[in-house]
């Protein structure tokens, strides 16, 4: 054999159109999982789209149109821009709501998560009768929300509610819970905890259950039992659900409406109306569609905003 024939590439035609199959039929599986596992996400894409893409974006172009009822059978809204934006921003109870949502949601998520993460805590160790009293924790979350408003309503009442009865008996006058605007708020915030517990105990308290207890044993070991055990071992083990509870709370707290217009309707003075209730008003009170779409928009900016802040934070604090 000569040099020149060394040289001569042997691969015959055959060969090389095995070759060039096998690589077609080895792209041809890696498309087809790649097709299936966005035929899986699909549904999902498309129901976020539909039923939340859409009317976010559908809200962001109402507030910036002199939206009115009349626009339900013309189909005229004139574009107005940021006029809506001013309208609210100027309007003096803007002020009032901001400040009377930021103290519902602190109060109301203060006093969830520490009396849910204490109660979750208390049914860890199991007891007689532990799961028949988890299971009454739950009745208010099970409860319509305005049937829960009508109760605390008639409970709260100044005149006849059962509260101011039962204080009666150690001598107390009647208290104006709903009717007097330095104690409605206050009231509402004691309701709206009320209905928010069953949520933070039931998650805190799964997120509990997973902590191993050969954590503790260990610890014990060491002498890191009761509030040590708690902060160097519990608290660590349940950070990622604390965040969930965190975020969830505080995006439902924001847009709670039922409950307040069922209790006092905003009042009495707009001490306790919060920008999810001035919103509803707005929209289906007063029919100012686009000034009510702003005060959503506000609503979801402030949501979104705390959102990503505070799960940064949180993450920064874990890799730390």
């Amino acid at each position: 054999m000569t040099s020149l024939d060394a040289g001569v590439d042997r691969t015959t035609p055959g060969a090389a159109q095995r070759s060039g199959s096998n690589g077609v039929r080895r792209r041809g599986p890696r498309i087809g999982r790649y097709l299936t596992r966005w035929l899986f996400v699909a549904p999902a894409i498309i129901f976020v789209l539909v039923f939340f893409g859409y009317p976010i974006v559908q809200n962001i172009v109402m507030s910036l149109q002199n939206y009115t009822t009349a626009t339900f059978y013309t189909g005229v809204a004139p574009w107005i821009g940021f006029a809506n934006y001013e309208k609210v921003f100027s309007n003096p109870i803007f002020a009032t709501t901001v400040i009377n949502t930021a103290l519902f949601t602190i109060g109301s998520i203060v006093l969830q998560f520490g009396i849910g993460l204490g109660l979750a805590l208390f049914f860890k160790r199991y007891f007689p009768l532990s799961g028949f009293l988890r299971s009454l924790l739950l009745l208010p979350w099970l409860l319509p929300l305005i049937a829960s408003a009508a109760v605390w309503k008639w409970i709260l009442d100044q005149g006849s509610g059962a509260l101011n009865q039962f204080l009666a008996i150690f001598g107390v006058h009647p208290i104006p819970w709903l009717v007097s605007p330095s104690l409605a708020l206050v009231a509402v915030i004691g309701v709206n905890v009320w209905l928010g517990i069953p949520f933070n105990t039931t998650i805190l308290y799964t997120g509990l259950q997973a902590v191993p207890e050969e954590l503790y044993e260990a610890a014990a070991l060491d002498g890191a039992v009761g509030w040590r055990a708690f902060w160097h071992i519990t608290w660590p083990s349940i950070r990622s659900v604390v965040s969930v509870v965190i975020v969830l709370g505080v995006v439902y707290t924001l847009k709670v409406v039922d409950i307040i217009l069922g209790l006092t309707g905003g009042g009495p003075a707009n001490s306790t109306q919060t920008l999810a209730t001035w919103a509803y008003q707005n929209s289906f009170v007063q029919f100012a569609f686009g000034q009510g779409a702003a005060i959503s928009n506000v609503l979801i900016v402030v949501s979104l905003v705390f959102a990503i802040v505070y799960l940064y934070m949180n993450r920064k604090g874990v890799d730390e």
